[in-house]
């Protein structure tokens, strides 16, 4: 394939998907719940989406700053502005390219703090690492508090729960096999895979190196509390949603957190999930979605707006 089609189509195929996924949750939808949808839109409770986006402000704030314990172990002691202008750089890429914006992030911050990418990126692989712990962890605890109507939702939609979880087993099989292939390679092109894994490595285990480790960690908390929680307050801003139970919204929430991951930003899919998740709990499919809606346009709003303003403030504050 021509590096040039290939290119354009790790842009468009994701971006098609989610417009396909916008149309696909529309169109499910009679008259009646798309105007009770549009409503619900309208006549949202602006002050809590505000407290909810002045939170994401925050939580991308914790991050950047958190970045910077696990960058000083490889030597690299960035301004706090580019590390923070850079991550969301990075998420303005990721709504084009999906992973994209790791690569970015990275190489940004390399560029801006005359660092090696090797280094840079791999304590963004650690930082992921983490984060998916953190993730895990909230599934993991949603799964406790709200174990019979997660079984319930999974069997209302056909979906397997145990093929899903050998799936992820298999996976994780698969990658390990790939790495003792890597390891013990002689291949030139394979050689050149594993020096450059070898410097990720490196960067990886800044986390064990790091003298703040504490304040890693306190930060990593804060971070997917402030997650948490502008999800859980938004969900004042409807009627139908204002009597929840946290344990609720702690279930939509990890079916939005997957969503994000599967598709850009989660265009699309991200309503689609909170509208499911939502409706196990006795909301109304339209007022899920625009629940769904709301969010994500508001934290989208957010990447668009500081994430392009990067493109502008990274060069001209440091003179590049």
């Amino acid at each position: 394939m021509h590096p040039k089609l290939k290119k354009w189509l790790k842009i468009i195929l994701p971006l098609a998907l989610g417009v396909f996924l916008i149309w696909f949750s529309l169109s499910r939808f009679t008259q009646d719940e798309l105007n009770e949808l549009w409503f619900n839109i309208k006549n949202v409770n602006i002050f809590w989406v505000i407290i909810s986006f002045l939170m994401g402000i925050l939580s991308h704030m914790s991050r950047a700053y958190r970045w910077q314990f696990l960058l000083e172990p490889v030597k690299i002691y960035p301004k706090f502005y580019n590390s923070f202008l850079s991550l969301m750089l990075g998420y303005l890429a990721n709504l084009g390219v999906p992973r994209s914006g790791e690569i970015l992030r990275g190489a940004t911050l390399a560029t801006y703090e005359d660092s090696k990418f090797e280094n840079t990126f791999g304590t963004i692989i650690t930082e992921r690492v983490v984060d998916l712990v953190m993730l895990l962890s909230i599934v993991g605890l949603a799964l406790i508090i709200q174990t019979d109507e997660v079984i319930k939702f999974f069997k209302n939609q056909e979906i397997n729960p145990f093929l899903s979880l050998l799936i992820f087993v298999g996976l994780i099989v698969a990658f390990f096999i790939g790495f003792q292939i890597i390891k013990h390679t002689k291949n030139p092109f394979l050689l050149k895979v594993k020096n450059f894994a070898e410097e990720l490595i490196r960067g990886m285990k800044s986390v064990f190196k790091m003298k703040k480790k504490w304040p890693f960690i306190f930060h990593t908390f804060v971070i997917w509390g402030f997650y948490v929680a502008m999800f859980y307050v938004l969900k004042y801003a409807f009627p139908e949603t204002a009597g929840l139970s946290f344990d609720a919204t702690l279930v939509a929430f990890v079916f939005g957190a997957f969503a994000m991951s599967i598709t850009n930003g989660g265009i699309g899919l991200y309503p689609i999930a909170i509208g499911l998740a939502f409706s196990a709990f006795g909301v109304s499919a339209a007022t899920g979605e625009a629940f769904g809606w709301v969010m994500w346009t508001t934290q989208t709003a957010l990447v668009i707006l500081i994430g392009g303003l990067s493109v502008i403030l990274l060069p001209f504050l440091n003179n590049k």
